[in-house]
């Protein structure tokens, strides 16, 4: 007789409960991380530390003061050199006074998101209100016309994450199916396929992504391949824990932390960390820049998106080599 046959009733119970538990602790815990995400950023922002560029020393001294961590005065010798900056995504505002010290005039970006503008607006209105003085605000680097909230690079990164993200569950059953540099053909191919149709969607269609086309689409390849590589990398190492993992880090932390529907100068500490080095929160930089600030920052997250598609694919295959001999589906 079968050996399970004589396997006492408790024994033969354990196996289903643990396995509808797992996927039901999985999905709490996932749906819990999402609401507390994206909730819990925008419930009570606070700014910290927002770049401003202030023309003269000593009202560079005296916004300080009065304003204290909420943003960092950064005095400018010129007018020029503070717009410059502001041009170039260095400071998100530029503050100077006008008509003999009894106004101030600032200049924003909404471009770079309209929390963080809205919040540097209200810091400066409540100084010019206390000082009594009228302050003036002029938007220098609006967003396009097609895209009034400023999340549609927010949006246009979400879906290629995802995209990428299906594609490796999709790619996770071929193990024996298909050899190793053709499924890896599959994720590059799909990548690139990928980053072109979500550009030509947002840019030329749609008009909302002013970014350079060819630029755009591949940022937004890269951003393909690091979701696709790293989902099947974390599957390939921990298994069933694989997905639900870069769930949590792709979906849930890096896009709610990629500074989009919340600008990174309001988050809590935390998130201001992780922000910049998860591939949603670099493309979401990389987009805003080539979009309207001339690419000038475009690097840093270009090398962040290189560093997860190359990191993890290096993981993937060297993972792979080493289990192809049992056969092992990957």
């Amino acid at each position: 007789m079968h050996p399970q046959l004589h396997a006492p009733p408790h024994h033969r119970r354990r196996k289903p409960v643990r396995a509808w538990l797992q996927p039901f602790l999985i999905g709490l815990v996932i749906v819990s991380a999402f609401v507390s995400c994206y909730i819990g950023l925008t419930r009570d922002p606070q700014p910290h530390r927002i770049p401003v560029a202030v023309t003269g020393p000593l009202l560079a001294n005296k916004v300080q003061q009065a304003l204290g961590n909420s943003i960092d005065a950064q005095q400018a010798d010129s007018t020029g050199e503070a717009r410059d900056a502001l041009l170039h995504r260095d400071v998100v505002a530029v503050l100077g006074a006008e008509h003999h010290g009894k106004a101030l005039k600032l200049d924003v970006a909404s471009a770079n998101g309209l929390s963080t503008t809205t919040a540097v607006t209200k810091l400066v209105t409540a100084y010019a209100h206390g000082a009594d003085q009228h302050v003036t605000v002029s938007d220098v680097v609006p967003l396009d016309q097609y895209d009034a909230r400023g999340l549609a690079g927010f949006y246009v990164a979400f879906g290629v994450t995802l995209s990428g993200f299906v594609l490796a569950q999709n790619v996770m059953g071929l193990g024996n199916l298909m050899h190793l540099r053709h499924r890896f053909t599959l994720i590059t191919g799909f990548s690139a396929a990928s980053g072109l149709v979500a550009a030509t969607i947002a840019g030329p269609v749609l008009g909302a992504v002013p970014a350079p086309f060819l630029p755009l689409a591949f940022v937004l390849a890269l951003l393909a391949a690091a979701a696709a590589f790293t989902t099947k990398t974390l599957a390939t190492y921990l298994g069933p824990l694989g997905v639900p993992l870069a769930t949590l880090l792709l979906l849930t932390i890096g896009n709610s932390t990629s500074g989009a529907t919340i600008g990174t100068d309001l988050m809590p500490s935390g998130a201001r960390a992780v922000s910049a080095l998860l591939p949603p929160g670099a493309a979401v930089r990389a987009v805003a820049d080539l979009s309207y600030f001339d690419g000038s920052h475009v690097f840093a997250p270009l090398a962040t998106l290189v560093l997860w598609a190359v990191g993890a694919a290096f993981l993937l295959a060297n993972r792979t080599e080493r289990t192809a001999p049992s056969l092992q589906v990957t």
